[in-house]
């Protein structure tokens, strides 16, 4: 593995905004529209987890679901108010955190190169073809 260069740490933190952004969405929104509020918020988190890990790997992978699940658990708890958006009794709720967590969990599953560029035909990295 090569060691973080500043591109790549940019890039993580860009990806824990767009993380952060996304549970705030997920979890503002997920009831807004039964059944399809829940069904689009998860697909966001697949989507936006997904693009993550294709621009930079395994070090945005983890910014993005590190500001994902953040925002969730700050925004899930009690308000000052004490309001709670995503009530421990409701179905709506723990389909929100656990399709989340299973959308994160197949994005960990997808295989290599499904999210990484491929060398151009028949030459390899650091090879040009004559």
């Amino acid at each position: 593995m090569q060691p973080p260069t500043t591109a790549l740490l940019a890039r993580g933190a860009a990806t824990f905004l767009l993380g952060a952004v996304v549970g705030v969405l997920g979890t503002l929104m997920h009831r807004a529209i039964r059944p399809w509020g829940l069904v689009l918020c998860v697909l966001l988190v697949l989507v936006a987890v997904l693009t993550a890990r294709a621009w930079g790997g395994w070090p945005t992978y983890v910014g993005a679901v590190g500001g994902l699940f953040l925002s969730t658990q700050v925004l899930a708890g009690e308000g000052p108010g004490g309001d709670v958006l995503v009530p421990g009794t409701d179905l709506w709720g723990w389909g929100w955190l656990l399709g989340a967590l299973l959308a994160v969990v197949l994005v960990a599953l997808v295989p290599r190169r499904w999210v990484q560029d491929d060398p151009a035909p028949g030459g390899s990295p650091g090879h040009p073809l004559p």
